[in-house]
């Protein structure tokens, strides 16, 4: 890769080991199983389908950042497979959350809406801060990009937890947050193919002669 960094897919290759990433990487990562610990225990005594369907999402976030740490400065080639892993794995982390949305819906349980509206704030105050931490990095890699995109997501779906809470507040049912569970899954569904996509251009990029990747 060296000496070949005139397009969009492999100038990323000389910043992505810089201290700056790995500095962010490390900060999102204590942010992450912080919230993944405070989340769970939450969702799990409120009931709530899509607080543990976020819960997940912050451990997969986790995992999503200590695999970035562990490829920072390899070849591109390693970091998009490393990407494509984890693309991978947020499809199967949303799968599992189907499975918890489905689970929910079958036994009608009402969730408690305080507690989903006081964990959804501090979840998405978290997740704010990690995708403005890492916004600088989203045009770069497959890896940098997966972990973009991860942040995200997870902003939209703490939004759309305290939307649930409303709801379920409002109606006094637990439909809400079935529905914006479901919704939580899909979106890592996408988010996952969008990162294994992106994943496969850079491995396809990288295995190109290196006159091809110049032009």
């Amino acid at each position: 890769m060296t000496g070949c960094c005139h397009n969009e897919h492999c100038a990323p290759a000389k910043t992505t080991g810089a201290p700056q990433w790995r500095r962010a990487l490390w900060i999102a990562l204590t942010i992450n199983l912080a919230m993944f610990s405070i989340e769970i225990a939450a969702g799990v005594a409120a009931d709530s389908a899509s607080l543990q369907a976020d819960a997940l999402d912050f451990i997969g976030d986790s995992a999503n950042c200590a695999i970035s740490l562990m490829v920072s400065g390899l070849a591109l080639t390693w970091r998009a497979r490393a990407a494509f892993a984890k693309g991978a794995t947020l499809m199967a982390f949303s799968l599992w959350v189907i499975a918890i949305t489905v689970w929910h819906a079958l036994f009608h349980a009402v969730p408690e809406a305080e507690v989903m509206g006081a964990i959804g704030l501090m979840a998405i105050a978290a997740n704010g801060f990690v995708a403005l931490l890492l916004y600088r990095f989203r045009t770069g890699d497959s890896n940098m990009r997966s972990v973009w995109i991860c942040s995200r997501n997870d902003v939209i779906g703490n939004a759309a937890v305290l939307l649930a809470a409303a709801g379920v507040f409002g109606a006094g049912a637990g439909w809400p947050d079935i529905i914006v569970a479901s919704i939580m899954a899909l979106l890592g569904l996408s988010g996952g193919a969008e990162i294994m996509r992106h994943a496969a251009r850079d491995q396809r990029t990288d295995s190109m002669p290196a006159v091809a990747r110049a032009e």
